[in-house]
């Protein structure tokens, strides 16, 4: 090589640029594994700075509390993805809860059938979100702001603000049990998970829903029931937060008016976290709910190291905004390469 040859191993800023752009593009184009990488240093963190974390009856004590807002998370998230938000999925879940525990207490209703009742109380009050939303062409973050006041009202209305108890021990093991080790609450989140990941996935249900919240009017050009899908969607985010409502009743052994009061903003933020779009068409249910891992792990944390249960509020909201924005940060990163 001549000796004045020179080598230049500097990379341009352009090229740096380019490469930055690349690397973001990569991680938005796969969340999950982002998600993934983020929940494995969060989880190695834990055990580091508590020697409690990572005992059994810790991780029960996590996985139990998980189930309840997954369920809820499950639900926001497949919303998100239509480009849509339910601001009323904890106003419903407390409201089903109430209603179950009303139903086998002072009605003397069985059990079982109580809890099929709150549940189909629930997958209504989603349903009548969706219909007003689609047929009187509502903003549904509006709208749902209303029907919380409108659901939250009857829990009052109800209960006078004094919990229900003697709820019976039939079902008490829906909420304490367990099955294989695993808390009861969580296996029903797992095949909650399972069933939507799979109808996501796997059918063309789950691509309308992507193309819907993609592109709402180019879907409905090519003949996709868009008002249809969208009122299911809530249908559905009402079903599982009934379910997360009475589950959270057989677990406490009492309807508590408070039921589904901090279902609101977490399961945003978990959505966010996991790589859901606030904008629609973009994410997965399975990204949500390993969101909603995140921000347990770190409320776990704030409990372990005896801080007062109130900041988990202001950790809870400045997890959405971090979230939210690194969101907005990122998509408007990317757009300027396109």
């Amino acid at each position: 090589m001549p000796p004045d040859t020179i080598i230049d191993t500097e990379t341009p800023p352009q090229s740096r640029a380019t490469t930055a752009r690349a690397l973001v593009a990569r991680l938005s184009s796969d969340p999950l594994g982002g998600v993934v990488a983020a929940l494995i240093i969060i989880f190695i963190v834990a055990c580091c700075l508590s020697p409690y974390f990572l005992t059994r009856f810790n991780m029960t004590i996590i996985a139990r509390s998980l189930a309840f807002i997954g369920l809820v998370t499950i639900g926001q998230s497949l919303l998100m993805i239509l480009g849509e938000l339910d601001l009323s999925v904890g106003a419903i879940g407390g409201l089903s809860g109430i209603a179950g525990g009303t139903l086998m207490v002072q009605y003397g209703v069985n059990p079982w059938v109580a809890v099929g009742l709150c549940l189909l109380l629930g997958t209504g009050c989603g349903f009548i979100n969706g219909t007003l939303v689609t047929r009187l062409r509502l903003h549904s973050l509006v709208l749902t702001i209303g029907m919380a006041g409108v659901y939250g009202g009857a829990i009052l209305v109800a209960t006078k603000g004094v919990a229900i108890t003697g709820i019976p021990h039939e079902i008490s093991f829906l909420g304490a049990g367990k099955a294989f080790g695993l808390p009861i609450p969580f296996i029903v989140l797992l095949v909650c998970l399972l069933v939507i990941v799979f109808v996501m996935q796997k059918t063309p249900l789950g691509r309308y829903v992507y193309a819907i919240g993609s592109n709402p009017d180019a879907a409905r050009m090519l003949g996709l029931r868009v008002a249809g899908i969208r009122t299911a969607a809530f249908a559905t985010a009402g079903f599982l937060s009934a379910l997360a409502g009475i589950l959270m009743v057989a677990r406490l052994g009492s309807a508590q008016p408070s039921i589904g009061d901090t279902w609101v903003l977490s399961p945003i933020a978990a959505a966010v976290i996991g790589g859901v779009a606030t904008t629609g068409g973009i994410g997965s249910p399975l990204g949500a709910v390993l969101g909603a891992v995140i921000i347990g792990i770190i409320e776990n944390i704030i409990v372990l190291f005896g801080i007062s249960p109130y900041w988990q509020a202001i950790v809870s909201g400045g997890i959405v905004v971090l979230a939210i924005s690194f969101d907005a940060v990122t998509r408007r990163f990317l757009n300027k390469g396109v």
